[in-house]
């Protein structure tokens, strides 16, 4: 089995969706398919019950998963590791962010490889249906999260992003075309569902409107990409970041700030038992910077 190949079926495996793994592996979903149905052929039984609305590991297929990811994680490890060697990195920071503006956060990023100069930074995209799995489950170190979070077993650290809230719309909805928009316009809407837990996604998207009313809830999404079309084609709106309209512009959604939104704020989480000096330096130089305001609200503040 070619090791593309087997990349191709563990992300399948955790995705359970095609599209979505052809998008993370950078393939086409004829690929994906393709891979499948070759190391099907091989081991003379089916990996997943596939249909045009599931996608399912077989018995068989949960067993392959669990023999070759450990396996294949451990070959990754090692490869990460005589790379960071090779380059004079004796250590990692793995930084799990939901929101897509890794760039934004570059001041941040550099001041603290200045600092730590032998320390490599990764960047792992964490969906918003789970926020707070990876980083307890140790696939990231620490993790940049919209407030609140409220979790008893993570540690809360410095505030390291502010930006407006804007609302994701199609272009040819009602709201599109509008200098701003209130919260009170939701409960006319459906909103997109998908950010857990509840107090967390509320944050973003109340329950109610200022004056009571209940905005309801529709379609879910688990990410960016599964969003955008359901924005696009008017089946939901979305509360999102204002960094969206920089990182997804597309002909066929608008952003529309909401005006009584207070700014969302990111900070920085990691688990209370796996503090390490790094996550500490991180800590340090965050601290020391300042929280970044985006352009949007750069943009917005009055001139002296």
């Amino acid at each position: 089995m070619e090791l593309r190949d087997i990349e191709i079926f563990l992300a399948l495996a955790e995705e359970l969706h095609f599209g979505r793994t052809a998008e993370r592996l950078h393939v086409t979903p004829s690929r994906v398919s393709q891979a499948i149905k070759k190391q099907e052929r091989r081991i003379g039984a089916a990996l997943f019950d596939r249909s045009s609305r599931h996608v399912e590991l077989t018995p068989i297929g949960r067993r392959l998963f669990e023999d070759l990811q450990p396996m294949y994680l451990g070959m990754r490890e090692g490869i990460d590791r005589a790379t960071r060697a090779a380059r004079g990195k004796t250590q990692v920071l793995r930084i799990g962010m939901i929101n897509a503006n890794h760039e934004d956060l570059r001041p941040l990023l550099d001041a603290f490889e200045a600092r730590r100069p032998t320390c490599d930074l990764n960047i792992r995209y964490v969906g918003f249906n789970d926020p707070f799995g990876p980083v307890r489950t140790g696939a990231v170190d620490v993790q940049v999260a919209w407030l609140p979070v409220r979790e008893a077993d993570l540690t809360v650290g410095p505030v390291v992003y502010i930006e407006p809230v804007v609302l994701a719309v199609g272009v040819g909805h009602r709201l599109a075309a509008r200098a701003s928009v209130s919260y009170e316009d939701l409960a006319d809407e459906v909103v997109m569902g998908g950010a857990r837990p509840d107090y967390w996604r509320e944050a973003l998207v109340p329950r109610h409107t200022p004056t009571g009313r209940p905005i309801p809830v529709g379609p879910v999404a688990n990410n960016s990409a599964e969003m955008l079309p359901l924005l696009s084609n008017g089946e939901a709106v979305s509360p999102a970041h204002a960094h969206a309209a920089r990182y997804f512009p597309r002909p066929d959604v608008a952003y529309v700030p909401i005006r009584d939104a207070p700014p969302a704020q990111w900070a920085l989480i990691w688990r209370t038992s796996a503090q390490s000096e790094l996550i500490q330096d991180l800590v340090r130089t965050a601290r020391h910077l300042g929280a970044i305001t985006s352009p949007e609200l750069e943009a917005d503040a009055p001139r002296p």
